[in-house]
């Protein structure tokens, strides 16, 4: 967990360590000290603060991706700013919550981002449909997917997680995510979010 307000860093971390099946492994000020702990560490799912003092919260994702792949990032903001929330998205994140967000919510965010899901806030799903609407792309779907690619990234568009477009498409779970994969790999990209970006021509 990154955040800079040592208050809100310590609530948020006694409300994972108190939920059954939670466990915070640990919670940093920057991500100078994220960057040079989390490795170490078992984690599955970031939650990071966006403004962060020192080397933004935007430009740690793609660090911290490259570090650690297969971690999932959540972005904590208060800012309406939709080229910052799409810059995170490109650079990895997995979702968006404004910090104003309920303990029941975050916990359900969390359990969502680990499943496959893209938790946000209603607020901030509307600045990401808002600004797709603003930047419209006449640019075809990439033609290298397979048609059952397309169609699990389609799905994946209306926020469903694996579970959901496995029961849509009548096959298995593992079945997903290996179409997930494969199209994580044609797409050059490196979350779900950014492969419904980039299939839709928004990147």
């Amino acid at each position: 967990m990154q955040l800079k307000h040592r208050p809100l860093r310590q609530q948020y971390s006694r409300i994972i360590d108190k939920a059954p099946g939670f466990r915070c492994s640990g919670a940093w000020p920057d991500a100078e000290s994220a960057l040079a702990n989390l490795p170490g560490n078992l984690t599955d799912v970031v939650l990071m603060d966006i403004n962060l003092p020192g080397m933004s919260g935007v430009e740690c994702v793609a660090r911290l991706k490259q570090l650690l792949p297969g971690v999932n990032i959540i972005m904590f903001t208060v800012y309406d700013d939709s080229d910052l929330i799409f810059r995170a998205l490109e650079n990895g994140a997995s979702g968006f919550l404004l910090k104003r967000t309920a303990p029941v919510d975050l916990l359900r965010s969390i359990e969502e981002v680990n499943t496959g899901g893209a938790p946000m806030t209603s607020h901030v799903a509307r600045l990401v449909v808002q600004s797709f609407g603003r930047h419209k792309s006449s640019r075809e779907a990439p033609e290298n997917l397979t048609q059952r690619e397309e169609e699990v990234v389609c799905i994946v568009s209306q926020g469903l997680i694996n579970e959901e477009i496995a029961d849509q498409l009548d096959i298995t779970v593992e079945t997903v995510r290996q179409h997930l994969k494969n199209i994580s790999i044609k797409l050059h990209v490196r979350s779900r979010t950014e492969a419904t970006m980039k299939f839709h021509g928004h990147l």
